[in-house]
């Protein structure tokens, strides 16, 4: 008999959990395992179990769904013995999760609707916690998730549901493996599968080095002890990805060894809450911890921060809604409390709550600070600190500050490693974005006024001219555009949109357009702002007037003023302009906020918090509120008419790039300043591990020397560019990649650097791009390796493309390029085209395209006068290209011109592989048996060349 790719796969699985210090066990029907599991719970627990007794526990542990039996598993199991006495059991042990019995079987049937055989089970106390579901190489992991929903549907319920328990399931092809957390079908998304990783954030995918890591016995019933949360709230289970376990045990670890500080660097929109309430929930727990304080820096994130921690342990937090309510907390055991920076700042420096929380003051407490990049760098940190003289402090922050992005205060120019000393933990953007964590950003700059007839690209660094910026045209304009562009950003409005703005006057005046055009009939978008104002800001009314001294002192002037009406004011306070939008809020809503009361407004900033959430409002006008800390899943579209720089402009971007369905693909930001300099400048600062604070610090001439010794180094291996062609061997290629890896983060290291410039670098700007092409022949060689079941070390090797590809490129962009280069003088225009080819050559979704590009470029964009006209031109070629790609691609492979258009749309509409009987039924010609696996492979490549090259990246 033929032992099945799968069945081989499974087997060698198996052994090497045996290895590991599973117990294998045969089980081939539910009698087997609820033997078993008699067996291994009174083991665990020490006991004996009559069978009268086993059938109460039997009875106890059937009850429920996926979620009710989650708690169950963490509680213990009353039962009465034979003689009446109240007794109990445990089914696993959380506290010292090593000391659990570990067991793994194979194909384990269970019948319900159907009959069913599960591939390997991993068994603690004779309980199925984890199910693997195995698939043989060149198949989807896919196709293993949607088993798994169909054995939840048909037989998992089955008998005393034992197989309910399933904590994590893993899924395999062999080169790719994922955990994810079990739920109901409903709950259940591939989304939510993950790659497990290592503490550098590389991935782990190989499943003989993934059973080595996550699967051993002590690891996997950690992950299931202490790294899974019950959302009460949604009723579902989670379990933290790799990055955020790295962040909670380093904190751990380093409150439990040290009395140091630290933070935790991980990206905005990547889950940090989570993180946070994991690290304070296993820090209150320690015996030698007093108290472990969240704090967050404004009211507006404490009402949201305390939802989502009760969201995960329902009544964990009591929230605090003043001082004196925080003192009480200090002084009582609450544990874990959740607070805002100001409150803790009263508690410190007030004398009258001093007397109460002074027997803390040398008391081992731990600060987690939220946001940390915007609470920490005043007074407070110092009272704090001064006050709680034992205290630890941790800070989580998705943008760091360092030196290039520091403020000034009266403290100094201080940096997140002054205040926290070093980083724990990173994860960053890019780490995000290639785990598809976030969504990557769509960046669009509008110019937004002629001048002399002439579009003007404005650099507004340089030009701050108020009139121009704030002209009643300009902002018409920007109004306009978003009233015509709205649905089409938002997916007709299946998402939401911010729209923030440089200051109050300059909010009211837009919010007021939006009226008067919606009045108008001109929109119908839902608009809303909400703004901070100065009680006492200045009066425009107050200018003063022109007026004789001598006639001041006259009785004339006196019996003038007592006949005059009352005054009448020609503007009005921002203050006044925010109660009449709510005012229209409330109409709207059917609401009844106002500022008159700081309960209300705040109730008001909850209400519109909650309204974007839901997609009621279209688009939000703000002027800094909503730019950090906010999450909303259904917001994809940032307008940006503000200068942002640094952390400010990635905390404001991110809000748009939350994970959702396949409608959302990116967060959209639309710029109607030029903002293009400071964001790539925010993207090398906070995008790149080797952008850090230490290595910044070093001189920009060390980093050139660097560069230079890197540039020697690949010089070494490939002495030429062509000579990459001729490395012998992968392991010559391997060391190509790795030297060429370490020239592009050193490039991108001097990126951030204002006076770098190529003629400093032995390696001129061409050469890298030239270098670069071959670094990326060599990603693509390896993308065709993996489609054959051939082994390759060049599998094994992190190429790290985002580090090369920063902006959202795709065919559109390149049509903004030819029209820069139509329009370019005839001797710039060589420059311009090499420049183009560069890019292309550059982009991985971009380099299938480039003969076509070319092709375009040389016969068709001469013969076009008007700039305006490449788009139009470039679809029709790119039509007529694609219909004779198509009609070659199937004569040569001799199919029938209707099959083989049917099998690319459902390939396009299902993005899964048609199958070899697929390919065969449309062949004109019948191959032999040897020849069809070939022959449909080659077909199944061509597809998807074809649609790398025609359909990917089109957005013309």
């Amino acid at each position: 008999m033929t032992i099945q790719p799968e069945q081989l796969l499974e087997n060698n699985l198996v052994q090497q959990l045996e290895a590991l210090g599973y117990t294998r066990v045969q089980i081939r029907e539910e009698k087997d395992l609820l033997d078993n599991l008699k067996r291994q719970l009174e083991k665990h627990n020490g006991i004996t179990l009559s069978d009268k007794e086993f059938q109460q526990v039997l009875h106890q542990l059937n009850k429920g769904n996926i979620f009710q039996r989650a708690a169950t598993l963490r509680d213990r199991v009353l039962y009465r013995s034979d003689t009446g006495e109240a007794k109990t059991l445990q089914l696993l042990n959380l506290v010292h999760w090593c000391q659990n019995e570990y067991q793994v079987a194979q194909q384990i049937n269970m019948t319900g609707s159907y009959r069913n055989r599960y591939d390997v089970t991993l068994l603690i106390n004779g309980l199925p916690l984890v199910q693997i579901e195995l698939k043989r190489r060149g198949l989807e992991m896919k196709e293993a998730f949607n088993q798994i929903n169909r054995y939840e549907r048909h037989s998992y319920s089955a008998g005393y549901g034992l197989f309910n328990y399933i904590q994590l399931f893993v899924i395999s092809n062999g080169v790719n493996t994922k955990y994810f957390a079990n739920n109901p079908v409903r709950a259940r998304s591939f989304k939510q599968t993950f790659y497990w990783a290592d503490r550098d954030n590389r991935h782990i995918r190989q499943l003989q080095e993934f059973a080595d890591v996550f699967l051993e016995p002590c690891h996997v019933s950690k992950m299931i002890c202490q790294y899974m949360v019950l959302h009460q709230s949604d009723k579902i289970l989670m379990v933290l990805r790799p990055y955020q376990y790295y962040a909670t045990e380093a904190i751990i670890d380093r409150v439990k060894t040290t009395r140091k500080n630290g933070f935790i660097w991980h990206t905005t929109g990547s889950g940090k809450t989570l993180t946070s309430f994991k690290t304070a929930q296993i820090l209150s727990q320690l015996a030698d911890i007093e108290k472990v304080l969240f704090v967050v820096d404004r009211n507006d994130l404490d009402y949201q921060t305390v939802k989502e921690f009760n969201s995960f342990s329902e009544g964990s937090v009591d929230a605090t809604d003043n001082t004196g309510k925080l003192v009480d907390q200090l002084a009582d055991d609450t544990k874990l409390i959740v607070t805002t920076i100001q409150k803790l700042n009263n508690a410190v420096l007030r004398k009258r709550h001093l007397k109460r929380i002074e027997q803390l003051r040398d008391q081992r407490m731990v600060f987690i600070f939220d946001e940390c990049h915007r609470s920490q760098f005043g007074k407070t940190h110092k009272a704090i600190k001064g006050f709680f003289r034992a205290a630890q402090l941790f800070g989580f922050t998705g943008t760091p500050i360092f030196p290039g992005n520091a403020g000034r205060n009266a403290f100094g120019k201080r940096t997140t490693t002054d205040l926290f000393d070093k980083s724990l933990h990173e994860y960053l953007i890019t780490d995000a974005i290639r785990d598809q964590n976030v969504l990557r950003f769509s960046v669009e700059y509008m110019r937004t006024f002629r001048q002399k007839d002439d579009i003007v690209d404005i650099d507004v660094e340089a030009i701050d001219q108020k009139e121009v910026m704030e002209a009643q045209p300009r902002l018409e304009h920007i109004v306009d555009y978003i009233i015509q562009h709205h649905n089409r950003k938002t997916n007709s409005r299946e998402f939401t949109a911010i729209f923030c703005v440089a200051n109050v006057p300059t909010l009211i005046r837009y919010m007021q357009l939006f009226l008067e055009k919606q009045a108008a009939g001109e929109h119908d978008l839902k608009v809303a702002t909400i703004f901070s104002y100065q009680a006492n800001e200045e009066d425009e009314d107050a200018v003063g007037v022109a007026v004789d001294n001598d006639f001041l002192a006259t009785d004339l002037y006196s019996q003038r003023m007592a006949a005059e009406p009352e005054v009448e004011y020609q503007t009005k306070h921002s203050r006044d302009h925010l109660e009449d939008f709510m005012a229209a809020y409330n109409t709207q809503y059917l609401t009844n906020y106002t500022t008159r009361d700081s309960r209300s407004f705040y109730s008001y900033y909850k209400n519109i918090a909650q309204r974007v959430k839901a997609q009621q409002i279209d688009v939000l006008l703000v002027v800094n509120m909503f730019l950090t800390g906010f999450d909303s899943k259904h917001l994809n579209t940032l307008y940006v008419d503000k200068n942002l720089r640094h952390h400010g402009l990635i905390q404001a971007f991110s809000r748009t790039n939350r994970i959702l369905n396949k409608n959302k693909s990116q967060g959209n930001i639309v710029c109607f300043r030029n903002l293009k300099a400071a964001t790539d400048e925010a993207i090398v600062m906070f995008s790149n591990k080797a952008a850090v604070e230490e290595v910044i610090l070093e001189p920009y001439e060390d980093y050139v020397e660097k560069m230079d010794m890197a540039y020697e180094k690949l010089l070494a291996i490939a002495p030429t560019v062509d000579s990459v062609n001729e490395l012998p061997s992968e392991e010559e290629q391997a060391e190509f990649i790795q030297a060429f890896r370490d020239v592009m983060r050193l490039r991108n290291v001097l990126n951030a650097f204002t006076e770098f410039t190529h003629d400093d670098l032995a390696m001129d700007a061409q050469t890298f791009e030239d270098y670069k092409s071959k670094y990326l022949d060599l990603y693509q060689a390896t993308r065709s390796l993996t489609t054959k079941e051939k082994a390759s070390i060049l599998n094994d090797l992190d190429f790290e493309l985002e580090l090369i590809r920063r902006d959202d490129i795709n065919v559109a962009y390149i049509l903004q390029l030819l029209a820069q280069l139509q329009q370019a003088p005839a001797k710039e225009r060589a420059k311009r085209q090499r420049e183009i080819e560069d890019l292309i050559s550059g982009d991985i979704t971009l380099r299938s395209k480039k003969e076509l590009i070319d092709k375009f470029i040389q016969e068709h964009l001469p013969k076009i006068a008007d700039a305006d006209d490449i788009p139009t031109a470039f679809e029709a070629f790119w039509t007529a290209e694609r219909a004779l790609a198509l009609a070659k691609f199937g004569e040569e492979e001799r199919l029938e011109a209707a099959g083989l258009k049917k099998l690319l749309s459902d390939y396009l509409f299902t993005e899964r592989e048609p199958i070899r009987e697929d390919i065969i039924s449309i062949l004109q010609f019948r191959p032999t048996l040897r020849e069809r696996r070939t022959t449909a492979e080659r077909v199944i490549q061509r597809m998807k060349d074809f649609v790398q090259t025609f359909v990917e990246g089109i957005e013309v």
